[in-house]
């Protein structure tokens, strides 16, 4: 689900539309906190208390297979993430006309009793409440089987999951292989330890995502949460595309953290605000309420997803194709909310199916556009 903006720029007598920019959206607010604090404590030189408050920011991925992105993610000299764009100087040779369309698109699937996806329902077999008001008109409702795709696979490559590692990559080369269209369909890799790192870029080749995904190697601390925040905002929240697309997110972890900058709610804020699914596995293979699993089921339910958790490592499989059955059983509705103001504020969502028996599952809110 997300609110659009449109923004448009006028320049030289031609109209360009001007996609949200990420580095706009404010810092996590628990990387700032530490910032301040660090600040505080440091006694050195105004130079070196920048550039140990940078520091605490989540950290820029590394990209292997694409120089351009690696310069774009490419740490300053002092081991620190560049400044966003936002931070510098507006263009006075520009002339920007803002005008905003109060629209907020939700993806959702509906599943029976038996958990089985239900296909052919219609616009009127549903009930929209948009903060605890139906919304002021709908604007569209359609099934979208085949909508194009913009997939991360976000795999944790952290010493915790070493002993599972090699199954775990073969189950991800075999979902991207089956999952990702060419010419139609994107996915990007990422493995994280203490820092998230592109082992490929945003491609439509399955075999150069096959190499990505073997390119990883395990070892180090887990941050997560910086993984999963970095992918939402510098991947697919920046990612141009020229019509509507599906964004989600495949995170297989074992969903400990012990190394992130971030929070699990700002993550999961972050992945709201870009409008993207999170599907976790969880690599845990005991069977016995692992605090992991609770943690990834809290992320998987935040943003309208599912997690799994296998019981044995051949499950990874299983898993990874019913993530692949859901993303082609999707439904896609956009309206207008009722007494909408861009506030910045969390708007809660809900859809209830009439039909009896029925379960709608989506993400639960959206966050309007600040004034």
């Amino acid at each position: 689900m997300k609110l659009h903006t449109g923004v448009f720029i006028l320049f030289i007598s031609s109209f360009t539309l001007l996609a949200q920019d990420a580095t706009r959206l404010p810092s996590a607010p628990s990387a700032s906190q530490q910032q301040t604090q660090a600040q505080k404590a440091a006694s050195l030189p105004m130079q070196a208390s920048a550039s140990a408050s940078q520091q605490t920011q989540p950290p820029a991925a590394s990209t292997k297979s694409n120089e351009t992105q690696a310069a774009q993610n490419q740490p300053s000299q002092s081991g620190t993430p560049s400044p966003p764009a936002s931070s510098q100087p507006d263009d006075d040779s520009l002339t920007t006309i803002r005008h905003t369309v109060n629209e907020v698109n939700v993806v959702f699937t509906v599943t029976d009793k038996h958990g089985h996806y239900v296909k052919d329902l219609k616009k009127d077999d549903f009930k929209v409440v948009d903060d605890n008001k139906p919304p002021a008109e709908i604007r569209s409702f359609r099934s979208e089987a085949n909508l194009p795709l913009e997939v991360g696979l976000l795999v944790d490559a952290s010493n915790s999951v070493r002993d599972r590692f090699k199954f775990e990559q073969q189950a991800a080369v075999e979902f991207l292989n089956q999952t990702i269209r060419p010419k139609y369909d994107e996915a990007f890799v990422v493995g994280f330890d203490v820092t998230p790192e592109v082992t490929q870029d945003f491609t439509d080749n399955t075999e150069l995502l096959s190499i990505g995904v073997r390119a990883l190697r395990p070892g180090g601390g887990t941050a997560m949460y910086d993984a999963l925040y970095f992918a939402c905002r510098d991947k697919l929240l920046k990612a141009q595309h020229n019509g509507p697309v599906r964004r989600a997110i495949i995170l297989l972890t074992d969903g400990e953290d012990n190394q992130s900058h971030v929070t699990r709610e700002e993550a999961i804020e972050m992945a709201q605000r870009a409008d993207v699914i999170v599907y976790t596995i969880s690599t845990n293979l005991s069977g016995a309420g692992h605090h992991g699993d609770k943690v990834l089921e809290r992320i998987a339910d935040a943003t309208g997803g599912r997690a799994y958790v296998p019981f044995q490592i051949t499950e990874v499989a299983n898993a990874f194709a019913a993530i692949q059955e859901e993303l082609r059983s999707q439904y896609a509705i956009a309206y207008k909310p009722a007494d909408f103001v861009s506030d910045g504020r969390y708007r809660s969502v809900e859809i209830v199916a009439l039909q009896k028996g029925l379960r709608v599952r989506s993400r639960h809110g959206y966050y309007a556009p600040s004034p």
